[in-house]
This record gives structure tokens, C-alpha cells and sequence, in this order.
């Protein structure tokens, strides 16, 4: 993983008090991610008609116009009501993916890739994928539980077949707050970025700091706070998280921590 550093954060407040731009542009520049006009009413007009529409008839027209604002949408994706985005472009969804009610994926930054999900994943209701100037990169079949928040400063990547519990948070940054006599609001960030291996299950409101990478087939049990990386085939539990146990093929494991329903 590569630093990424920043000496002024991405904040809503900052650019909405900007110098020099009209609130329109300012709208299109944190939200929409685009100067065209014609654009910026494509995605008004669809989000206004068609993201509070319920039932099946809601599914079928989203389907249907939701393609036309995003970077790219595979076969079969299906959108529930009130789901939001930002940076449109700049999010990829792989076919046969769901996205539940009122998640939101927004892609923003000026310079990055944006949000990127593999095939057959599924977003559960609530859940917020937040990039700042950085990319989220799920591969197939990845899960997220209700009201996940993955927010990516500069990289996180998470393998096929991962499970996140509800509650589950990842934070691929960290606020600079050396100096007491100034707010941490200004003294920007570090980021580098955090990895999850395939076949992984983070339990029930398990949240994963800055610089970690979670080995592949790892279980995280419930409200773990993981701070250091982990290895292949393991148990972690506790707060900083530890390992606890090894996986060996055939269940032949022994006692030892549990993970959440996710």
C-alpha cells in the first residue's frame, strides 16, 4: 500500500464556501461530478421520477434509467428505492448485484477511479460507500450487511465471497492531530489504504482502521476493532482484535471466538 497524503481534507463545508463558484457549479462539482448541463439534468430528472417509486413497477424503471447516469451497469442489477449517488460516472456495477434501500455510493474526487462492484454483490439497506479522492473495489459476490460505511481515502479492495456484518465500518484514513493548538478539522490526512482477502467474514459492527490488510478465508467476530493486519485462515477477536485460532480444513478448529450473523 502507497501513502497518500493530504493537507486539506475533503469537506462539503469547504467547497460549499468556495470562492469563485456559483452554487450550481459547486452542486455539480461535489455531487454530480460533471459541468454538462445536459447531464446534470439526466440526473435530476431520473433521481426526482424514479428513486421513491415502490414496488415492482419502482424496480422495472430503475432498471431501465438508472444505466443511463452510471459508468456501467452489467444484466439483471436490481435498485431499491432511494438509492443515491454521487459521481455517477465513475461507479461500475457488476450484473446480477443488488443495491437495497437507501444506500448511497458516491464516487467523488477529482483524480480517482471511483466505485467499482463485481458481479452478484450485494449492498445491504442503509450502507454508505463514500469515496474522497480515493476507489472502493469489491469482487463477486461480496455482501454488505445493513448500514455498512466504507469510506476510502485512497484504496480499499475487498475479495470475492466476503461477508460484512451490519454495522461493519471501514476507515481507509487517518486525520493528522499532532499539533493541540490546531483543530484536527485542519490538519488534514494520511491515508494508506486497507485489504480484504476472499471467503472473509467481519461480524456484526467490526470496524477496520487505516493500513490493515485482512488475509484471505479470516473471520473477524463481532465488534472487533482491527488495527494491524491478520493472516490467512484465522479467528480474530477482541478489541484491538487478536487472533485466536487457526481454520484447518475439515473443521477440525477446537473452541474458540465466534463471529456475529452477518
Amino acid at each position: 500500500m502507497t501513502d497518500k497524503n493530504q493537507n486539506i481534507d475533503i469537506q462539503i463545508q469547504k467547497e460549499s464556501g468556495a470562492s469563485g463558484k456559483s452554487k450550481l457549479a459547486q452542486y455539480q462539482d461535489l455531487v454530480v461530478g460533471s459541468r454538462s448541463l445536459w447531464f446534470l439534468l439526466k440526473f435530476e430528472l431520473i433521481g426526482l421520477l424514479f428513486s421513491r417509486i415502490p414496488g415492482a413497477l419502482g424496480l422495472v424503471l430503475r432498471k431501465i434509467f438508472y444505466p443511463m447516469i452510471l459508468g456501467q451497469v452489467g444484466h439483471g442489477v436490481v435498485f431499491g428505492m432511494d438509492v443515491w449517488f454521487r459521481h455517477p460516472k465513475k461507479i461500475r456495477i457488476g450484473a446480477g448485484t443488488i443495491i437495497d434501500d437507501g444506500a448511497l455510493l458516491d464516487a467523488k474526487g477529482s483524480a480517482n477511479s471511483g466505485v467499482t462492484l463485481g458481479e452478484n454483490c450485494y449492498i445491504g439497506r442503509g450502507s454508505v460507500l463514500s469515496c474522497k479522492e480515493g476507489d472502493i473495489i469489491f469482487g463477486d459476490y461480496v455482501n454488505l450487511s445493513t448500514w455498512c460505511n466504507i469510506s476510502s481515502n485512497s484504496s480499499i479492495t475487498i475479495g470475492e465471497k466476503t461477508l460484512l456484518g451490519p454495522f461493519t465500518s471501514l476507515f481507509a484514513t487517518t486525520h493528522n492531530f499532532d499539533d493541540p493548538e490546531i483543530a484536527v478539522l485542519d490538519q488534514g490526512w494520511t491515508s494508506k489504504g486497507i485489504k480484504i482477502g476472499a471467503n472473509c467474514w467481519l461480524g456484526a459492527r467490526v470496524a477496520v482502521l487505516d493500513g490493515v490488510t485482512i488475509g484471505d478465508d479470516t473471520v473477524v467476530g463481532t465488534a472487533a476493532l482491527v488495527t494491524a493486519d491478520l493472516p490467512d485462515r484465522v479467528v480474530a477477536v477482541g478489541s484491538p482484535a487478536r487472533v485466536a485460532r487457526e481454520r484447518k480444513p475439515g473443521g477440525a478448529q477446537g473452541r474458540g471466538g465466534q463471529s456475529s450473523d452477518s
